[in-house]
């Protein structure tokens, strides 16, 4: 059981620090490999992947959390 629930801190950290490190930022980063908002979608496509980034960081730092309290409660 403590294996399932490592595993899934070690999966949901990974995701965390990716979707975290791809997020907009006011200053230039990592976020300016996606191409920010400009192509053929214009604004739109933008708010949707801030969107879809911001949802994919919350369910992925919910599940860190309840995965460690879990290992904590455990051990």
């Amino acid at each position: 059981m403590v294996k399932l629930f490592s595993a899934l801190i070690l999966i949901s950290g990974i995701v965390l620090i990716v979707s975290i490190l791809f997020q907009e930022s006011k200053s230039e980063g990592l976020g300016a490999i996606t191409g920010g908002s400009g192509g053929r979608f214009g604004i739109s496509r933008a708010r949707t992947l801030e969107d879809m980034l911001a949802k994919i960081t919350t369910v992925a730092a919910i599940v860190f959390m309840v995965s460690a309290l879990v290992i904590a409660a455990i051990q």
